[in-house]
């Protein structure tokens, strides 16, 4: 088997990527836990990561992702899944003897923790993550780069787009918590795209982007943006000097050429609600 993609997880996201790539020409080789549930044309694998060291003898693979995902959210699961079984996937490549060209490694916003600096946090931002998921996130991109030093890690802010929309749920509801909490997020598709064109783009990319879209808001805000839209009772305003939490930005990401096709939520939502 000659596929030149191996997708290492492939769950909603890794499944968007592979998706991507083999519109672009790519054979995709995706390692699922259950390979029934991986897509066509994608060709899928069976691998439990978390207990056992994949085959990969038969793939030659110039392109690798990364991109797991654990369960429960507890510090045990995501050793399990993203320190050793990532570990496990990368003791299989390199016994192929034939190293990516490129390889990215999704990773999460989570290992910068909560801040309150009021300026952007980007990629100068030191680390630090609040529980054992995010300690475990660190460390699986240290592994990373210990083991693939040219690869790149893409920390994704709050992923949304895919399944139950729960934020839109909440605001039904009226439960949207701290109305002054900043929050940054990013469409499901924008993610899948950014990981793409990270492996693709011509100039070889830097070890670390943040994945998020163009505009931090404050929870008040986009709630109140979607009560109007759903009908649903207005919930409290954000106010600005209240705000407490990160704010990031995506410039680094962006000035590779990268461009969300939801740049706010504003976008995001609309192409949520069009779905419902």
């Amino acid at each position: 088997m000659i596929s030149d993609v191996l997708l290492v997880g492939c769950g909603d996201l890794g499944a968007r990527v592979g998706l991507r790539l083999a519109a672009l020409g790519h054979d995709v080789l995706a390692l699922r836990r259950d390979a029934a549930a991986v897509p066509p044309p994608l060709r899928a694998r069976s691998a439990d990561l978390t207990r056992e060291t994949p085959d990969l003898g038969d793939v030659r693979a110039r392109y690798v992702v990364v991109a797991l995902t654990a369960r429960p959210r507890t510090e045990d699961a995501y050793r399990a899944t993203y320190v050793e079984g990532m570990a496990r996937a990368l003791d299989a490549l390199e016994a192929t003897g034939h190293p990516p060209e490129r390889a990215v490694l999704v990773s999460s916003t989570a290992v910068l923790g909560a801040r309150q600096d009021p300026q952007l946090d980007d990629e100068a931002t030191p680390p630090a993550p609040k529980d054992g998921p995010g300690r475990m996130l660190l460390r699986a991109e240290e592994v990373f780069h210990e083991r693939l030093p040219h690869g790149t890690v893409l920390r994704l802010s709050g992923l949304y787009g895919a399944g139950p929309a729960r934020l839109i749920d909440r605001v039904r509801r009226g439960d949207v918590g701290d109305p002054h909490a900043w929050t940054n997020r990013i469409h499901r598709d924008d993610a899948a795209a950014a990981v793409v064109h990270l492996l693709t783009m011509p100039n070889q990319p830097e070890a670390l982007y943040l994945g998020t879209d163009d505009e931090p808001a404050q929870m008040g805000d986009v709630a109140r943006h979607l009560a109007e839209r759903l009908g649903a009772p207005v919930p409290p305003a954000a106010d600005p000097a209240l705000g407490h939490g990160k704010r990031l930005s995506n410039a680094r990401l962006r000035a590779t050429g990268w461009v969300p096709g939801s740049p706010t939520y504003r976008e995001g939502y609309a192409r949520v609600l069009a779905r419902e």
